[in-house]
């Protein structure tokens, strides 16, 4: 049986005061916030729908439809000069006729009806929510297209619109990403619990880019960091494993490793290390981070990152999202932090 103590008037109030000064900033009520709902379009089914006879007729309505978004499809992998490249219409009956590439649209189809993007959608729109509240004159997407891109991408920001290549998104079982030898660190996120999460850190990545970074490891990890924090402020409900794309015991040897992860960053000024074999040993996709273990996670600075900046915006209640992403010194952002794991 559970006691139950009663709690003090006096120790209530100060714990009321405490939560008061310290409100979640990843938990903001959106009930008020209109934005205008974005329109999911199925560019697929109207790409494959395509044939030889009506080809003129049909990429003359694709062009309507999509605007300037058809011409960076096109041009991002199928044909170097869009629709007005001379090989354009073999081109993309080339590709919607290709045997594996037809064969996963199919694939598409069935893991992708209608009624899975129909729930995606609300999601989607209160993630856009989120966004128009911690930064209000950001402009918005109108709308998320839906794609093949034959596993050239996953996600893409174009012309104003958000893309989703749903062929990069099939299960990690799926026998065209064994066809391609994509290895399992890879294959494990390439499900749809991770569309929502690709989609806001590729805006936000788009948004508020590294170019200004002055190259250090901190530097880095603080970005990434910053971009990690601001995908679970869009998507608060969302794992903090699947914002980072780490495993349950990847998690688990984070936190329990936490102080010791901490203590090979800090020491030997790593932190403050150009180098860029070190950097990308600690910040690069792979199935494991080499330079500490095998049982560490990849990207693991980037980890330590948002970590720090947990830290920074927990202890500076008074930052806003939109400042801590403004925000370029890492230094002051890791001296502010009092990051002590």
């Amino acid at each position: 049986m559970k006691l139950l103590t009663k709690v003090p008037a006096a120790a209530m109030l100060w714990v009321l005061l405490l939560t008061g000064c310290h409100p979640d900033k990843l938990n903001v009520d959106i009930s008020d916030i209109e934005t205008k709902p974005v329109e999911v379009m199925r560019f697929e089914k109207e790409l494959f729908a395509l044939n030889y006879q009506d080809f003129d007729k049909q990429s003359a309505e694709l062009k309507s439809r999509y605007g300037n978004w058809y011409e960076y499809y096109l041009y991002s992998f199928l044909v170097k000069n869009g629709s007005s490249d001379t090989g354009y219409k073999k081109a993309v009956m080339n590709f919607v006729t290709d045997r594996n590439v037809s064969d996963c649209y199919k694939e598409v189809e069935k893991v992708f009806p209608s009624q899975a993007l129909d729930e995606l959608e609300p999601e989607f729109n209160n993630c856009m929510k989120r966004f128009h509240y911690h930064f209000p004159k950001k402009r918005l997407p109108e709308k998320l297209i839906t794609c093949v891109s034959g596993w050239n991408y996953a996600f893409a920001y174009a012309e104003g619109n958000m893309t989703v290549a749903l062929d990069m998104y099939l299960g990690d079982t799926s026998r065209f990403y064994g066809m391609l030898r994509y290895p399992r660190y890879m294959t494990r996120k390439m499900n749809s619990e991770y569309i929502l999460p690709d989609i806001a850190r590729g805006g936000m990545l788009t948004e508020f880019d590294n170019s200004e970074a002055s190259g250090t490891l901190l530097d880095h990890i603080i970005f990434y960091g910053k971009i990690y924090y601001a995908v679970k402020a869009l998507l608060p409900e969302a794992a903090d494993s699947v914002v980072i794309g780490y495993t349950d015991p990847q998690m688990d040897y984070c936190k329990r490793y936490e102080k010791n992860l901490w203590g090979y960053f800090a020491e030997k000024n790593r932190l403050y290390d150009t180098n860029l074999d070190a950097l990308r040993e600690l910040t690069s996709e792979g199935p494991f981070t080499g330079a500490i273990s095998k049982e560490c996670p990849p990207r693991i600075g980037m980890w330590v990152g948002w970590q720090i900046v947990n830290s920074y915006m927990s202890n500076n209640p008074d930052v806003s999202l939109s400042q801590l992403m403004d925000e370029k010194d890492a230094k002051l952002i890791l001296n502010k932090s009092r990051y002590r794991p």
